[in-house]
């Protein structure tokens, strides 16, 4: 069902392009959304990451990672993977979303800010929240999900001390949504990395 539903709008998206011009100074591509794909949340903060993934997704950019921060309830910062458009290993959808916030905010300090993000964060991208001090991290799809699309963070969770140690700092919400955006971004050509 979801991969039909998928193929419907992709193709519907191919066929209304808005102008973004990423591509190529001519070139328009067309930026879903959640609600095009017919993925729901709970969360509306989720809903917003989960509209980041899809962008980069689309456009290339890498994995299907978006993230939000948001603070007293506004967004000041989001992002999404760009590993393959930067060429930058460290250019995950939590790392820009704090970077963009950092700069929003004019700090590098985070307290009383949370971030919501479409997949568990990997070690190096949970480090980095915990040094922005974000106060707690809302993820949908966990550590093995991410392995099942082909991700290895597994491999690098194993050589710290786990994640059991953090209390409830990290919290898992809209799962099912997430687990579609990862569907979605299995019927699109991608690059493994």
């Amino acid at each position: 069902m979801v991969s039909s539903v998928v193929c419907i709008l992709l193709a519907a998206l191919l066929l209304t392009p808005l102008p973004l011009n990423t591509f190529g100074a001519n070139e328009a591509v067309t930026v879903p959304s959640a609600e095009m794909y017919g993925i729901s949340t709970e969360d509306p903060f989720m809903r917003l990451a989960i509209d980041e993934a899809l962008e980069g997704i689309t456009l290339g950019h890498g994995g299907p990672f978006g993230s939000v921060i948001v603070k007293n309830g506004q967004v000041v910062g989001s992002g999404h993977n760009m590993v393959l458009k930067n060429n930058d290993p460290t250019c995950h959808g939590e790392v820009a979303a704090i970077r963009d916030a950092c700069q929003k905010l004019g700090t590098y300090d985070l307290t009383g800010c949370e971030i919501y993000t479409t997949g568990e964060p990997c070690p190096m991208c949970l480090f980095a929240c915990m040094w922005a001090n974000l106060d707690k991290v809302y993820y949908g799809c966990t550590i093995e999900d991410n392995a099942i699309i082909g991700f290895r963070d597994e491999a690098f969770d194993s050589l710290f001390a786990g994640r059991e140690q953090l209390g409830d700092y990290l919290v898992c919400i809209d799962r099912d949504a997430c687990l579609e955006l990862f569907s979605a971004y299995l019927e699109l050509e991608h690059t493994i990395y």
